[in-house]
């Protein structure tokens, strides 16, 4: 039944008039689902092949399955459907095949020949096999120059081979640190990260795909909600640090648009809905809506929606 319902709620979006963003594959895609992705063309004009490729699987392959399809998207398709694809990023080693046709020479030079060469046809292939680019952006950390290169001697991945190492500056971090341990919040990185996206690739149209990973007020003053057995859901709808994290990390991208003439056309808020994240489950609460799990999935609105909404207005 899942195709089913997955056809149904397409049909239901376009019907009240939100356009939906559609992923092909966000690291698991059921057989059914593939199935009825034909079905799509005339209800969805967005999508993106993929989602974080460097999360499951050797770059390489990804770029070029990407590039095929966009290019059979483009002479098969486009033509009726006047749609837009891309891939959804979070580390740029991945975009410059697709703005260029090959890997930076930084990266080169660092994997050497573990990378891969793309041959003629497959890097004319891939050069331009964009529409917009697509970002995924959470945090910012502070690094430096890995001068030992253990870590990468070791691991061998696109983490060491890059040859930083992430750290606290004189024993502190960058900013407010999330229940997630990976995530502190940094509102002007995305502003930073926005700029040499218009520097290095042109200025080309961007969207934010994910952001947020919903800060949220707590007993322990962490900024996602680690999902507290003991506070009430009325407390729990009180989240002054998700409306703090939404102002400051939208001024700044607002600034990157008025001030710096970055193109951003799109930004999506992580998530929705409090849902199943990856690596925390149920553990942690990522949604505008906060969502009980013990109630048949009742949903409410937190206070961030309404500020949301308002802000939305105001812009």
């Amino acid at each position: 039944m899942a195709h089913k319902y997955r056809r149904d709620y397409i049909n239901e979006i376009q019907f009240t008039g939100i356009e939906p963003y559609v992923t092909l594959y966000h690291w698991d895609l059921p057989q059914a689902l593939q199935d009825k992705y034909q079905k799509f063309g005339n209800r969805v004009k967005q999508w993106m092949t993929f989602n974080e490729p460097h999360t499951f699987v050797q770059g390489y392959d990804v770029l070029l399955a990407h590039a095929t399809a966009m290019d059979i998207y483009r002479k098969k398709y486009n033509g009726k459907q006047q749609g837009s694809v891309r891939i959804a990023f979070d580390s740029f080693w991945f975009v410059d095949p697709l703005v260029f046709g090959d890997y930076p020479t930084s990266m080169r030079t660092r994997v050497g020949c573990r990378l891969p060469r793309f041959s003629k046809a497959e890097s004319n292939l891939l050069k331009g096999s964009l529409d917009f680019v697509g970002i995924n952006h959470y945090t910012t950390w502070f690094a430096k120059n890995n001068s030992t290169n253990i870590i990468g001697t070791l691991l061998r991945n696109t983490m060491s081979d890059s040859g930083a190492v992430t750290l606290h500056i004189n024993g502190k971090p960058i900013g407010n640190r999330t229940n997630s341990k990976w995530l502190y919040i940094v509102p002007h990185g995305i502003r930073s990260l926005i700029n040499y996206v218009k520097t290095r690739y042109g200025n080309p149209p961007v969207i934010i795909t994910e952001n947020d990973k919903s800060p949220q007020n707590s007993v322990i003053d962490r900024m996602d909600d680690p999902n507290n057995p003991l506070m009430s859901i009325k407390n729990t709808l009180k989240d002054e640090k998700m409306i703090e994290y939404h102002n400051d990390y939208l001024t700044n991208l607002l600034a990157s648009i008025k001030e710096d003439g970055c193109n951003i056309k799109r930004y999506f808020v992580w998530s929705l809905l409090d849902n199943r994240e990856w690596g925390a489950g149920y553990t942690s609460r990522f949604g505008l809506y906060y969502v009980d799990y013990k109630d048949k999935l009742k949903r409410y609105s937190k206070d961030s929606v309404h500020w949301f909404k308002n802000f939305l207005a105001s812009t």
